[in-house]
């Protein structure tokens, strides 16, 4: 597979919330996660780094996964392992005190990949079908057009629109949704913050893949777009390209 990941704190904000990482197992097995801190400049960075470095950390004690039920399982036991974590800390440093995070956690093996998903942070699926977001977001707007209650194009533009439904941290358990989707050579996976997903739609998303482009430059392109929009958030995102022939089976 080919990876690339990147974060960057944007045009206006002081502190960079978002963290990214993606990690290798023995078996050539890749784990990519997306968190997208909230709580403050120090307990967000806080949030979402703990979830990084506690799922790396994880990663590397797992081997190979055969299945989507092994895949589903293991996402499952750690991010319900990772929420109490986190709540934990904050109710043990002041300094955190409500702090949380969105988290995006892909598991990507040679025949299927499965994603973790809580927050307002996205997943997205390049193939011969097309593009597509293939996670919801769990936000109040995104509620209200669930629901018929407003359109999409009120939702972009609704003044509660970063308004939250479920983080990693906030309470004692957490919903998480969990799927398994197959993929080919040649597939792309874009996880991303909102502050890349709110900047760049669909459109342009595809726009920009159907150049082709290697993906570190792809990456880089799209973060600079965003902060060319005006970057008022963090910027983060995480590329795999699927290349059946580059992976080493354990």
């Amino acid at each position: 597979m080919q990876t690339f990941f990147q974060t960057d704190t944007g045009k206006v904000r002081e502190h960079n919330e978002d963290s990214v990482g993606i990690f290798t197992n023995d078996s050539g097995i890749v784990l990519a996660v997306v968190a997208d801190g909230m709580g403050g400049h120090l307990a967000g960075e806080v949030a979402s780094m703990m979830a990084i470095n506690f799922l790396e950390a994880e990663w590397k004690n797992t081997s190979n996964f055969e299945t989507p039920v092994e895949a589903e399982s293991w996402l499952k036991n750690i991010v319900a392992q990772l929420n109490t974590n986190l709540l934990v800390h904050s109710e043990q440093n002041e300094e955190c005190k409500g702090m949380g995070t969105t988290l995006e956690a892909i598991i990507c093996t040679p025949l299927f990949f499965t994603i973790a998903h809580v927050g307002d942070s996205r997943s997205y699926l390049r193939n011969d079908e097309g593009f597509k977001q293939i996670t919801e977001d769990h936000t109040f707007v995104a509620e209200l057009v669930k629901f018929g209650q407003i359109s999409m194009e009120d939702a972009e533009i609704h003044p509660r629109k970063n308004v939250i439904t479920r983080a990693l941290g906030t309470e004692e358990t957490v919903d998480v949704d969990i799927k398994t989707l197959t993929w080919e050579e040649d597939d792309l996976i874009i996880l991303c913050s909102d502050g890349l997903s709110n900047k760049i739609s669909n459109e342009l998303f595809n726009e920009k893949l159907n150049e082709n482009l290697p993906i570190e430059i792809l990456g880089n392109q799209l973060i600079s777009i965003a902060n060319d929009l005006g970057g008022e958030d963090n910027i983060t995102l995480a590329i795999i390209k699927f290349e059946p022939r580059n992976i080493e089976k354990g």
